[in-house]
């Protein structure tokens, strides 16, 4: 199976999720925080996105963090989860993990969270990475998922907290999940068992 290590996904996304965090803190003046008017403009709105057309944040909101201390937690979760799945995806694969899973966590904020509450960072598409990886593991060599699934909510509960977009990172896990299941499925269904047989003197029994 191709895999998408050589191309370095995960650095390169940490990478760019680094750069705009220090443009953004030249332009705001503090490097410890994000200020409120790039949140409001780069981060998800609902009432920005709904009323003044501005669906590029729900993109651009998967690059912008709220402080460096969010930054950097969420790297760190990046390089453990996004490693792995380098191991397990192709380039196509992984990108469509991490995109989806971080737009459908963005989809399920817009239509959960007031309109005036923004929304950053990239822990919904995060989370989509750590559920493709720990259901295609489970689900390649015939395990039961059910251990997977007990794991990944208990993670999710483990991160939940004040401030915390708990929708985003609902929205990313289950995305994770189906596509790590439906990619893990596919290409069990896709190997091909080759039997080599050996006559020699019969068993007495």
């Amino acid at each position: 199976m191709n895999n998408s290590e050589k191309y370095y996904p995960t650095y390169i996304l940490i990478a760019a999720n680094v750069l705009i965090y220090v443009s953004t803190s030249l332009v705001g003046g503090n490097f410890l925080e994000t200020s409120n008017p790039i949140v409001y403009q780069w981060g998800q709105v609902g009432g920005a996105v709904i009323y003044d057309g501005a669906y590029y944040q729900l993109l651009t909101s998967m690059f912008v963090h709220a402080s460096i201390v969010h930054l950097a937690g969420n790297m760190i979760f990046l390089l453990v989860f996004g490693l792995r799945c380098e191991e397990m995806f192709s380039l196509p694969e992984y990108l469509s993990i991490y995109f989806l899973g971080g737009l459908f966590g963005n989809l399920l904020s817009l239509g959960f969270l007031p309109y005036d509450v923004p929304s950053v960072g990239a822990s919904g598409a995060i989370f989509a990475l750590f559920g493709a990886a720990i259901v295609h593991a489970r689900r390649s060599v015939g395990q039961s998922i059910i251990g997977a699934l007990i794991y990944g909510f208990f993670l999710l509960f483990l991160s939940s907290a004040p401030n915390v977009n708990n929708l985003a990172h609902i929205g990313g896990l289950v995305v994770g999940i189906v596509i790590g299941y439906v990619l893990a499925a596919r290409r069990k269904r896709g190997t091909q068992y080759r039997a080599t047989y050996s006559y020699g003197n019969p068993l007495s029994i």
